[in-house]
Formats: structure tokens, sequence, C-alpha cells
């Protein structure tokens, strides 16, 4: 289940690899695009709740730059971890040097590659780091089971705090 699919291009390449998969989008435009794929979407609002997913329904239930755009990732999260069996986390990093850079020098909100918005039209709604996802995972009690941060297209091992543009967890 991926939540906030967007226009179905990660489900379209799970497809593609014989996986199934589903999503839900709130976004009609993205909803459209998602049906000319040819991959299963859900019209509705993660923010608004999951209930109607049986519990462990789901392998894995991926959000893929989402958590951040929603109201209540705590929520969002336990409600994840009830429908699937683990959760795929993937968020921009606002820790990363350039992010702190930019607002240092400019005294302004960056726009970069994953984080293309101006702060008045952007859809984020929390602004987290590393660090700060994994405090907030041990403050709810998730298990943090597998961890990989990247920049670009190439993997960050060293202070990925500092270093990484997008960070990916899978919880449980």
């Amino acid at each position: 289940m991926d939540l906030g699919c967007g226009n179905g291009t990660l489900l379209y390449l799970l497809k593609e690899k014989g996986i199934r998969g589903q999503g839900i989008e709130k976004d009609e435009d993205c909803i459209v695009e998602c049906i000319q794929r040819g991959v299963y979407v859900h019209h509705g609002d993660i923010d608004e709740g999951l209930e109607h997913h049986q519990d462990k329904r789901f392998d894995f239930v991926i959000l893929n730059q989402t958590i951040q755009e929603t109201r209540n990732p705590g929520e969002i999260l336990k409600e994840s971890l009830r429908i699937g069996k683990k959760v795929i986390v993937a968020f921009p990093n606002f820790g990363h040097w350039n992010v702190r850079w930019t607002i240092l020098t400019t005294g302004k909100t960056p726009v970069t590659d994953l984080l293309p918005y101006r702060w008045f039209n952007t859809p984020n709604l929390h602004f987290l780091s590393v660090l700060d996802f994994i405090e907030f995972c041990e403050i709810q009690k998730f298990k943090i089971e597998d961890k990989a941060y990247f920049r670009d297209l190439s993997r960050v091992k060293f202070r990925p705090n500092f270093f990484s543009k997008l960070a990916l967890f899978v919880i449980s």
C-alpha cells in the first residue's frame, strides 16, 4: 500500500517487477495519471484515517515523501503499522548541509530538487531531519528495522543527518 502515491510512478515500477500494490491519493489529477498507468488507486485523504483497512492486510505500507505532508505523522504511522507488517518511510532531510547553509546565508527557506516549493506553496507541514525521525521513533516506540541515506543516487554512510538529502527507514 502506497499512501500518498502521487501519480503512481512507484506503484507502476513495482507492478513491472510483478509486485501487486495499491495506493491512496487525494489529488484527482494524480489519480487520473495512476489510472492511465494501470495502477490500482483509491481516492482518499490519509489524514482522515485508514480504519476501512484490515489489520496486517499489507506486507509493506509505503510513505514515500509523504509523512512530512501529513497533519499528524504519529497517527498516520500507527495506522500504517496496524494495516501493514512493516512501514517504509522516505522523506527529504531538512538537516542536509545545503538546507542549513541556505537558511544561514540567505535567511530564506531553501528551494532544492527534493524541496521544490517556496514557503507559501509547499505541501510540507513538518520539516524533519534524520535525527528528528530517529528521536520520534524512540518516543513512539517504533522499531527501526533498517535505514538508508542518499545524496542523489549515491548512498551516504558518513554523518547522514548532515550529508544525506533523502532518508529511508523501515519501521515495525
